[in-house]
């Protein structure tokens, strides 16, 4: 007998619990599952993070009946949430969470009703959130400025999307991907345009990332006008860690 056998619940509640329920737990108890999106989008590990990354404008929260296979359950209810422009990791999963907790108690009590209804998930429109690999958060910038503001955002708190300063880890914990000007041609991707106290603007493969606060290893974040102050970015070139 498990500890859960013991007390007999009505319902195990399930949420970001990182890996598969089995049997015999499977079968002997109702198992319910919170995801924080709205299946069958984003099965897996990761679904705030993908759905950031994919630049994704709505995600949502889903209740499900556990089954054996990943995030494949039948859906009793979901909610749906607006992705704001300037969204992180962290605010939006602290916005699904209380969405997700409401729907839960809503769900367990049509279920003890008997006014909760079930509904297969949909074949079309399946994707899978892999689990995130820190190498990920290695900035590429030959890529496209909104592709590293999504990357930005999405690595937030963790693993924070990085690059190289002469030689050094820095860490970028804000940016927004901005208009190019004219003279953006004439520079690398990486290199700083420009570093004002509004940011400090970096070229991209195309477009251009403004940073708006960054860290260097072993030092605190900083807005881009408190950063200026102690470091020269005259001729400098990010590159990949």
């Amino acid at each position: 007998m498990t500890a859960i056998d013991a007390v007999h619940p009505d319902a195990v509640v399930v949420c970001a619990f990182g890996a598969l329920i089995k049997e015999p737990l499977l079968s002997s108890h109702e198992l319910l599952n919170m995801h924080p999106s709205l299946l069958p989008r984003w099965r897996g590990a990761a679904p705030i993070q993908r759905a950031l990354l994919a630049g994704d404008s709505i995600t949502g929260v889903t209740i499900m009946r556990m089954e054996a296979g990943l995030d494949t359950g039948p859906m009793l209810a979901s909610s749906r949430v607006r992705i704001e422009a300037k969204d992180t990791a962290k605010t939006l999963h602290d916005r699904l969470a209380p969405v997700g907790a409401q729907l839960m108690a809503e769900t367990l009590e049509g279920l003890h009703s008997g006014r909760a209804r079930e509904a297969a998930q949909p074949a079309d429109g399946v994707t899978y959130a892999a689990k995130i690999d820190k190498a990920e958060a290695q900035i590429q910038w030959q890529r496209s400025a909104e592709e590293i503001s999504r990357q930005v955002r999405a690595f937030n708190p963790w693993p924070m999307a990085e690059t190289r300063f002469n030689g050094e880890q820095l860490r970028i914990w804000a940016a927004e991907a901005i208009e190019s000007p004219a003279l953006q041609g004439t520079a690398s991707p990486g290199s700083v345009l420009t570093a004002t106290p509004e940011g400090i603007d970096v070229v991209c493969g195309s477009g251009i990332l403004r940073i708006l606060n960054l860290q260097l290893a072993g030092r605190k974040p900083l807005p881009a006008a408190e950063f200026l102050r102690g470091q020269r970015l005259d001729g400098t070139r990010f590159s990949a860690p």
